[in-house]
């Protein structure tokens, strides 16, 4: 029996001498990180426990409010840049261009001497394009207003077109419904419909040709969304890789690198 309490207090000296060991080296760990300038980058980097995000790094709302003012300034910008004058005609990247079955007939009439006619149909859609798409601004403000945090961060993660992306697939059919008025009101106000019937006129005088028929309305709203989410996509890229596009200072902090 007093063997077996000896064996006891021995074994229990040797456990708490393990235990001062044990915490003397964990103090000295911490006490070279923190030497080395070390520990207090470690805790930055702890995710907190209310946000989830790096402590380092932007927290939910200033990451959210960032990517709402880049997206605010992106849409405003590409509206700009395609609603003024020349905005699509000016710009071949947007250019709207006749669909290939209009194309075919433009190549005969233009042998004809009728070159001016396709010219003026050709303008016409793009004046329309430009007059509609101002009407993109107020419902790229409402996408924006319901972007959740989980909306944000994809975005952030995504690549370099993610925000133009997210757009398309909120806005695309209200879009489409709100400009083919405003196109359809152009195209009468800027002459698409006269110049259609001026270029078609020389070609359906000619014999045995095939009728042709195009829903000028639904191509030119398509077109015109085609060219705004181009330009969107172009400043949206912008923002993320060229530091002199971050404008604001809450940019610089949620896109610097």
């Amino acid at each position: 029996m007093r063997m077996f309490a000896k064996l006891c207090e021995e074994g229990g000296f040797k456990m708490k001498k393990l235990l001062w060991v044990f915490v003397l080296f964990l103090v000295m760990g911490f006490t070279c990180l923190a030497e080395a300038g070390m520990f207090d980058d470690v805790v930055k980097k702890v995710p907190s426990a209310k946000t989830g995000v790096s402590q380092s790094g932007p927290d939910q709302k200033t990451t959210v409010s960032g990517l709402k003012e880049a997206l605010s300034i992106g849409t405003e910008n590409a509206v700009k840049a395609v609603s003024k004058t020349d905005g699509y005609f000016g710009n071949q990247m947007v250019k709207i261009l006749l669909p290939d079955k209009l194309q075919k007939v433009a190549d005969v009439v233009a042998k004809l001497g009728y070159q001016k006619q396709v010219d003026s149909l050709i303008l016409s859609m793009n004046r329309a394009a430009e007059a509609a798409s101002l009407k993109a601004t107020a419902l790229f403000v409402d996408a924006i207003k319901t972007m959740s945090f989980d909306d944000a961060r994809k975005i952030l993660q995504g690549g370099d077109t993610a925000a133009t992306e997210y757009f398309k697939d909120k806005t695309s059919k209200k879009l489409y419904d709100e400009f083919k008025p405003v196109v359809m009101s152009s195209m009468n106000k800027v002459g698409v419909t006269k110049a259609y019937k001026d270029m078609m006129a020389p070609y359906e005088s000619l014999p045995l040709v095939p009728k042709e028929s195009m829903d000028l309305d639904h191509y030119v709203t398509n077109k015109a969304l085609d060219g705004l989410f181009l330009m969107l996509g172009q400043e949206e890229k912008n923002i993320r890789t060229n530091p002199a596009a971050r404008v604001t200072n809450l940019l610089k902090t949620v896109f610097g690198k």
